[in-house]
């Protein structure tokens, strides 16, 4: 028995090093860096590209790719949700430009998308998933690659509203998530802005070759032992 149970623990182990999921890379809460540590008001956040398809009166980005650092206590941070100013944050508000109350949209609604890419090269992308919160001024969807499903829909900047990778499929290689933001139409004192922050991301990476030598040993020793214990007739 004591054998036995030191096979099956040796095929355990073996299976686990083929199928030790990591968190997905490239998946970037706004207003982070590379490290999760918060950038400064004002910065640009280059894992989020930024695209105005409605007039963006007020803006300095217009149709490039830029999304700035909201500042933690201006206008309209209240009412947007507060910024994170703890030692490790967990997101911040991105807006179209470096002034974060300047006024868009003053006669029909905005359309304003942010853009973030992640790679699954060497990850089994069937493996993936991921869920967050999310939150935008006035309004805002959530969408996996083009033709993908809706993961979530933020109904305003006050309160969080939560996404997730469910009923979405991966690419194997690249990957974007594209939050489409609608910005209601106002005449004065009306900034846009979007803001998110994933709680759980997870995937598998794809096993070196050595793992599955490990796994195939270690199975074909539990194999091995079954039959040395089988009862002779």
């Amino acid at each position: 028995m004591k054998c036995f149970r030191l096979l099956m623990a040796a095929s355990t182990c073996a299976a686990a090093m083929v199928a030790n999921a990591a968190d997905i890379p490239g998946l970037y809460s706004t207003g982070l860096n590379d490290f999760g540590a918060g950038l400064a008001g004002g910065a640009v956040d280059t894992h989020y590209t930024f695209q105005s398809g409605g007039t963006a009166t007020g803006s300095t980005c217009g149709t490039s790719m830029c999304g700035h650092v909201a500042l933690a206590a201006a206008f309209p941070i209240p009412p947007w949700i507060p910024a994170d100013t703890s030692p490790n944050p967990g997101s911040n508000w991105l807006t179209p430009s470096a002034n974060q109350g300047d006024s868009y949209d003053p006669t029909s609604n905005g359309t304003y998308k942010w853009t973030l890419t992640f790679d699954l090269k060497g990850y089994v992308a069937a493996t993936a998933s991921f869920s967050g919160l999310f939150a935008a001024d006035n309004g805002a969807t959530v969408q996996l690659n083009d033709g993908g499903p809706i993961l979530g829909t933020a109904t305003g900047f006050d309160a969080w509203s939560g996404f997730s990778s469910a009923g979405a499929t991966f690419n194997a290689g690249i990957n974007t998530l594209v939050f489409t933001v609608t910005n209601l139409a106002r005449d004065g004192g009306n900034p846009t802005g979007l803001r998110v922050q994933f709680t759980e991301s997870s995937v598998t990476p794809v096993p070196e070759p050595e793992a599955y030598g490990l796994a195939i040993a270690g199975l074909g020793l539990v194999a091995f032992g079954l039959r040395r214990r089988r009862p002779t007739r």
